[in-house]
């Protein structure tokens, strides 16, 4: 993890000392977007079987826009709630399995590349992201003691703990005009936010994977009203 944190440092620095440099002979553009949207968020893990959930997100941007480059950078601060579903039982009775819900928070910070398609009209987007998260939180406290997928004794309140510092990629593309924007975004988690259960010595994980493993998927649809 200290490996990729660097690298995302190192990435971040180098393209902020490139647009200070270019401001020194160019005219650079800068503006303030606010935006929110509607998320639809996954875990994808072997451990258990999960549903996608809907959510919602809002933030903020600043765009540097270099207009003799064929590229635009931004630095984004987004906060969002999303769901995700878990199957589990009530009791060892495997039939019975029934989806269960959690929420979880996230605060993310990102720096994007804005690869230009057609001018400032339609752009790919691509960057790092750091994240902090929430643990996971149970919606129906009355699922507490469910008994997670194939599992023999690991409950629903077991699994709460997860890993709140991740790093995530995001890829989409944007399109709009100088004022109004839409953007569509894919969001991977690069880390295990599961980890943080392998160091549970207590979890009863007979019945199922030894070792947790999990990476965020997140879809993001926003619309971004640009100043």
């Amino acid at each position: 993890m200290k490996k990729q944190l660097f690298l995302l440092v190192a990435f971040s620095i180098a393209f902020v000392t490139t647009a200070l440099a270019q401001h020194q002979r160019y005219s650079i553009k800068n503006g303030i977007g606010i935006y929110g949207g509607l998320t639809q968020f996954d875990i994808i893990t072997d451990n258990f079987q999960t549903v996608k959930g809907e959510g919602w997100l809002g933030g903020l941007s600043a765009t540097v826009d270099l207009p003799h480059k064929w590229y635009t950078v931004s630095y984004n601060i987004q906060l969002s709630e999303n769901n995700v579903g878990v199957f589990a039982r009530p009791s060892n009775v495997i039939a019975n399995e029934e989806e269960i819900d959690y929420k979880l928070f996230t605060a993310q910070v990102a720096f994007l590349f804005h690869a230009k398609v057609l001018q400032d009209y339609i752009t790919v987007d691509v960057g790092p992201m750091i994240q902090y998260n929430s643990e996971l939180e149970l919606k129906d406290d009355n699922h507490e003691n469910y008994i997670i997928g194939s599992y023999n004794n690991l409950l629903a309140k077991d699994i709460t703990g997860i890993s709140q510092f991740n790093v995530n990629g995001a890829v989409g593309a944007t399109a709009g005009f100088k004022g109004f924007k839409l953007r569509a975004q894919y969001i991977y988690g690069f880390t295990n936010m599961l980890n943080k259960l392998n160091n549970n010595n207590d979890l009863d994980t007979t019945g199922g994977n030894n070792k947790f493993k999990g990476n965020q998927s997140m879809l993001a649809f926003t619309a971004i009203i640009v100043f």
